[in-house]
């Protein structure tokens, strides 16, 4: 019997919940860590991130208006297909990551389990940051969070699961449309996460995948006047980078999550900070009935 010829994978992008092509028509190889051809990837363009933000944008209204309950089911039910995609996670987090498979699997389900986590904090974090003020008066004055909008983030170029997770999960439970920009070495497991959201209950444009390289997209979503804030993760070691990153924010005051020295360890325990960075606080004051 002849040998099977492999199915070589030309993967898309992932915006406004479908997978269009990139506008440049461009796609390059993806290989693994030991240089051998994994798949190809399309390769955005300065016009597909542009794209990419008003998907996000068309989404704010409706995933901000969810019920924080609903936002909390609909991401667990992203959790539930990851685990059913555990097997290719694993290959593609081994191969990409050229780590052992034993690693592999404990690095999956740490990601999982953080996305998880991250969905039960939907409908909670509003009783941690919110508040009920006392006023000198017949008023009720409550504080409460709210989304800051589109938010660009720019995922770990190392950690290609877990760290994209602990980047992408907290952006979007508190009811903010995201713009992702993949690693651009491991994409694989960023392309596997796109197609787990468009097989889920995600909403089109919550969340929107580019892969790529950093260069030609980065700065494009730094300057974007519609984009509310942006996430510098990705930007880790590469001081100058950062530095021009923040300088282009500065044009409309974007919420900016500094990107550290160096990449940190993605399995310590997350906090809140990534949640709360991208909320704003709204105070309302109400008279007392009788």
């Amino acid at each position: 019997m002849a040998e099977r010829l492999a199915v070589k994978k030309t993967y898309k992008l992932y915006v406004g919940g479908k997978f269009p092509r990139s506008e440049s028509g461009r796609s390059y190889e993806v290989t693994d860590a030991k240089g051998r051809f994994l798949a190809n990837a399309a390769w955005a363009s300065r016009k597909d991130a542009r794209d990419a933000v008003v998907a996000a944008r068309k989404a704010v209204p409706g995933w901000s208006g969810a019920t924080a309950y609903n936002r909390g089911q609909v991401l667990y039910r992203v959790a539930e297909v990851m685990e059913g995609r555990h097997t290719q996670f694993v290959d593609e987090v081994a191969a990409g990551e050229g780590v052992a498979r034993a690693k592999a699997v404990s690095l999956v389900d740490e990601a999982i389990d953080r996305w998880v986590w991250y969905a039960g904090w939907a409908d909670k974090i509003a009783q941690v940051v919110g508040s009920s003020n006392p006023v000198a008066g017949p008023y009720f004055d409550f504080s409460v969070p709210e989304p800051t909008g589109v938010v660009a983030v720019l995922a770990p170029q190392r950690s290609s699961l877990l760290g994209l997770v602990s980047v992408l999960a907290p952006v979007v439970v508190g009811g903010n449309t995201a713009v992702l920009l993949a690693s651009a070495d491991r994409p694989l497991p960023a392309i596997t996460l796109s197609e787990v959201l468009a097989t889920s209950d995600v909403p089109g444009g919550v969340v929107n995948v580019l892969t790529g390289a950093l260069a030609d997209t980065a700065p494009v979503l730094a300057a974007h006047m519609d984009v509310n804030a942006v996430d510098l993760a990705g930007a880790a070691g590469d001081a100058e980078r950062a530095s021009a990153l923040e300088l282009a924010a500065a044009d409309n005051l974007k919420r900016v999550v500094r990107a550290p020295q160096a990449e940190p360890d993605w399995i310590a325990e997350p906090g809140l900070e990534r949640i709360t960075a991208y909320l704003e606080t709204k105070t309302v004051w109400h008279p007392v009935g009788v």
